[in-house]
């Protein structure tokens, strides 16, 4: 029989070694952005109990990350309003690429591969003309830009594959931004936010948009369940005493929902939704709030609130096999399942706003 290496090189003699894949780092569940305790920036890939599997250096603070659906390749993104997406061989830490916008442009913090990994998309600002734009670009070396199209409203933030894998859900926030005002939100007053849903080549196919007493309610942050169902969650811009509903639910081709309207423990989200997450049988959904320090469960059949946990800091969240997973800016990576929080791993170390799920 013949042995392992000797089946490699003949593989590899007639052009069939076999592709790199996540399996290679150890499979990697979750990317994560962060901050080491020497000020360093970083990209890490963590297990599904919350162990760092390996780290990259980033230039700068990241926000979140996209991985290529089957080769072990990450595209870090930096927290708005920044100009870098670092793509990064998981394997080596080998930078790939350094993506930049064209000018005029700046990164908005997300971004997906297609289905295919054939193109990566980003959410952008086009800053001198007020508007969110799609950046298309090559999903293979050099990872050079292609294209754009208009994402559908003002300030696109967060972006996902829609379910069925035809095209995109962006999460227009409706805020202005212009990099010479810094972080400063320049529309408020006239803010429209609203949920596209376009296909890749940029046509819109439905827009959702709340009430327009909402609309000082930023859509920020998005999660997708399999019948295609999209979890969104909102950053209040208005009055931080107002009592205003941060999580809700579209279903494409019906009226959104809002989660938990009338619960008074809603104002312990501090108006700030930082992540978003469906449990693995879509009968939960959670929020974050670091703003508030907790994470509050609904129930997506009856938009109930139904447990409440409190963790300083708490941003990053996706789905665990039992119920949810989420990370701190204090380092702590917890499971929340069967209405209790528990800590899987403490690090000293700042876990940034997003766990981004690998596959």
């Amino acid at each position: 029989m013949p042995s392992r290496r000797g089946f490699l090189a003949g593989l590899l003699a007639v052009g069939m070694a076999p592709a790199a894949s996540w399996a290679d780092l150890g499979s990697p569940a979750y990317l994560s952005a962060g901050k080491a305790a020497d000020g360093s920036f970083f990209l890490a890939g963590l297990s599904d109990l919350g162990t760092l599997l390996f780290s990259h250096p980033l230039p700068g603070r990241g926000h979140a990350a996209t991985a290529h659906p089957t080769r072990p390749i990450a595209v870090a993104f930096a927290r708005r309003p920044g100009r870098f997406a670092d793509v990064i061989d998981c394997r080596t830490g080998a930078q790939l690429a350094r993506l930049e916008p064209p000018a005029g442009h700046h990164f908005y913090g997300h971004g997906v591969f297609t289905p295919d990994g054939s193109l990566l998309l980003t959410t952008e600002n086009h800053f001198e003309a007020g508007r969110g734009i799609i950046g298309v670009w090559d999903g293979t070396a050099p990872y050079r830009r292609i294209g754009s199209f208009a994402s559908g409203g003002v300030g696109p933030h967060d972006m996902m594959l829609r379910a069925d894998g035809t095209g995109l859900v962006v999460a227009n926030g409706g805020i202005d931004t212009h990099p010479d005002s810094g972080r400063a939100k320049l529309n408020i007053p006239t803010m429209r936010p609203n949920l596209s849903y376009l296909d890749f080549d940029g046509q819109v196919t439905e827009q959702v948009e709340l009430d327009p007493q909402l609309h000082k309610n930023s859509i920020r942050h998005l999660a997708m369940q399999a019948d295609g169902t999209v979890a969104f969650a909102m950053q209040w811009q208005g009055d931080l005493g107002a009592d205003v509903p941060i999580v809700g639910l579209h279903k494409p081709g019906s009226a959104p929902r809002l989660m938990a309207a009338d619960d008074p423990r809603l104002r312990n989200l501090n108006g700030y939704g930082g992540s978003i997450a469906f449990s693995t049988d879509g009968q939960q959904v959670a929020v974050t709030s670091p703003r508030g320090g907790v994470v509050q469960v609904m129930d997506t059949a009856s938009g109930a609130l139904t447990t409440e946990h409190h963790l300083p800091d708490v941003c990053g969240l996706s789905q665990s096999t039992d119920g949810f997973i989420a990370s701190s800016g204090s380092g702590e990576i917890v499971e929340i399942a069967k209405g209790r929080l528990s800590v899987l791993n403490q690090a000293e170390l700042r876990w940034d706003n997003h766990l981004i799920p690998v596959i």
